[in-house]
């Protein structure tokens, strides 16, 4: 939306709930905890790029929401690609997810006209969303709908760099799984590009380049310096021990910290790629409880990591877990990326990544063309373009209607006879119902081919024995997985898959830890004080819900644990007696 020069912009359309009014007597709530002040036309109020910006109310006037250099004292934006994303009015608040969860501003917000606004500080915003019911589940969720508008808009740091890039593909897919609002400014086809880099300062040499406003610049960064940019790591170094160290930030790793945490446990979460983990990219999970029309795993893990911050877990994320041991009653664990964490007691919520298919020529088209996870970042990538979904299982499936319903034609691969064998039925259902998804059953891809990128591919019919050839621009595999365990070889009892095994599988092993003093409990692995939860356990359910449920149910166990270490096996013998 860009209104003509010297006219008064038109206020963007509340959608989905991102852009509520407040109404008096939440202003006055929030007014206790800031100060009303006057505004000038062309004062920036949020910059983008910039930490611990403040949270503002507008009483009066008008302010645009816009990405990129804004020129001061005009309602225009000035400079290569620079847009204005909103426009709000009076008992509108401005500000986003990251606001919460201690990210950099990823927009600029100006006055168009000098007016008035309520300004509280970060700190107490945040304590407002996360204690007061009556005005804080309103910004939250306003928040969490605005995130999703920016992803799909496009709007947020710029990632410089050639489609064909490994660096900036690598890159695409980090903010993507993390559900960082951003785009690529492709050096082949994307007119700014050229005046990016220019005014940047930024040679080739320095590509891929992440922009996160006019004056700063990560050049060819790591995914760790992403992070630390992004706000996704507390810290670089741990001096300090915890109570608890969680490698693994899915589902199963985060209700663990959580409930660690609220119960006054020292942690720390270190996840080597994504918080959420697979979960995180499911675009609607449908059977968690409480949630009758569905959750994004987006939002549901948003929650949580804001849940996570609130009883102050210590989150560092681009933090591969390489090795770990026990030395003198303490855990010690190597990481890539960052320095080594240490703690009394340990828990593996790695879970698992999906497998690729045996077929030739696939890896060249890896992360430019052939996908594990469907977000938005993918689809935006497809548009209107044939795609193949491989797989017969839940994920395949949330994939293959996520990306129909965005208007791309959709052709499901399933190796067996029966798309009901290893998917749920309301699923299998949709999918049979959706006039843009072609299920093709006993089926096999044997070729992929194109230039560059996926052009076709060559699927075996097993019905009729015959191979096809299918225009196909994107493929997404969803063929099951393999745990992340390959750090853990020769470290702790594995089944022969790799998953780690627990209390009763643990039955090659003697039961008690007899220098304890006990038994060993059940999610417990073969080494005493270390628990594994999730995926990645052996003999787990593969659902969301079950695995929230084992993080919870493990830090009963590791509190037995860590009383255990504290008063020794008289002490644990009185505390069952009381």
């Amino acid at each position: 939306m860009e209104p003509a020069a010297g006219s008064t912009p038109i206020e963007t359309p509340d959608v989905s709930g991102a852009y509520p009014r407040l109404g008096q007597a939440q202003i006055e709530l929030l007014g206790r905890a800031g100060i009303s002040r006057a505004t000038s036309a062309g004062e920036v109020l949020i910059q983008e790029g910039t930490s611990d910006t403040d949270f503002f109310v507008i009483l009066q006037g008008t302010v645009l929401v816009v990405e990129g250099s804004h020129a001061a004292g005009g309602t225009q934006p000035a400079g290569p690609g620079t847009r204005i994303l909103e426009v709000h009015g009076p008992g509108r608040f401005l500000g986003e997810l990251g606001l919460v969860e201690g990210q950099p501003a990823f927009v600029t917000a100006v006055s168009a006209e000098a007016g008035e606004v309520l300004q509280i500080g970060g700190d107490d915003l945040r304590r407002l969303v996360l204690t007061d019911a009556a005005v804080g589940e309103t910004i939250l969720r306003a928040y969490l709908q605005r995130r999703i508008l920016l992803i799909s808009t496009g709007a947020g740091i710029r990632i410089v760099g050639s489609r064909f890039s490994r660096d900036t593909l690598r890159l695409l897919e980090f903010a993507a799984a993390n559900r960082l609002p951003h785009r690529l400014v492709d050096l082949e086809d994307d007119e700014h590009a050229q005046a990016i880099l220019d005014r940047a300062g930024i040679l080739v040499s320095d590509l891929p380049a992440v922009v996160l406003n006019a004056t700063q610049v990560l050049r060819n960064p790591s995914n760790a310096d992403l992070a630390l940019a992004m706000g996704l790591r507390i810290v670089k170094e741990h001096s300090a021990k915890y109570d608890l160290m969680v490698i693994g930030a899915g589902p199963a790793g985060l209700a663990a910290a959580v409930y660690a945490a609220s119960d006054g446990l020292s942690v720390v979460l270190k996840e080597g790629f994504a918080i959420g983990g697979q979960a995180g990219t499911s675009p609607r999970i449908e059977n968690f409880l409480g949630f009758p029309a569905g959750i994004s795993g987006g939002e549901l893990i948003e929650r949580a990591i804001i849940q996570a911050r609130k009883f102050r877990v210590q989150i560092n994320v681009a933090c591969l877990a390489s090795a770990i041991e026990l030395k003198d009653g303490e855990f010690r664990a190597e990481f890539n990326g960052s320095g080594p964490a240490s703690s009394r007691a340990a828990l593996l919520a790695t879970g698992v990544r999906y497998r690729r298919l045996p077929v030739p020529r696939l890896e060249e088209f890896e992360g430019i063309s052939v996908f594990y996870a469907a977000t938005v970042h993918e689809a935006r990538l497809c548009g209107l373009q044939p795609v193949t979904v491989v797989g017969g299982g839940n994920s395949a499936g949330q994939a293959a209607l996520f990306l129909a319903g965005t208007g791309a034609p959709v052709r499901l691969v399933v190796r067996g006879a029966d798309l009901r064998a290893d998917m749920s039925r309301y699923l299998a259902e949709r999918i049979e119902d959706h006039p843009g998804i072609e299920v093709l059953l006993r089926a096999n891809i044997v070729g992929v081919d194109g230039s560059g990128a996926l052009e076709r591919i060559v699927v075996d019919l097993g019905a009729t024995g015959e191979q096809r050839v299918f225009d196909s621009r994107y493929l997404f595999i969803f063929i099951g997985a393999k745990p992340h365990t390959e750090w853990l070889r020769g470290t702790l009892a594995l089944d022969d898959h790799g998953f780690v095994l627990t209390g009763a599988d643990l039955e090659d092993l003697p039961p008690e830890f007899s220098h304890l003093g006990r038994r060993r409990l059940p999610l417990e692995t073969s080494i005493p004080g270390m628990f594994a939860v999730g995926d990645v356990r052996h003999g787990s359910v593969k659902r969301v819900t079950a695995a929230a449920g084992e993080g919870s149910t493990a830090v009963a166990m590791i509190h037995e644990h860590l009383r255990l270490l504290r008063d020794g096996p008289a002490g644990a013998r009185g505390s069952e007696g009381r």
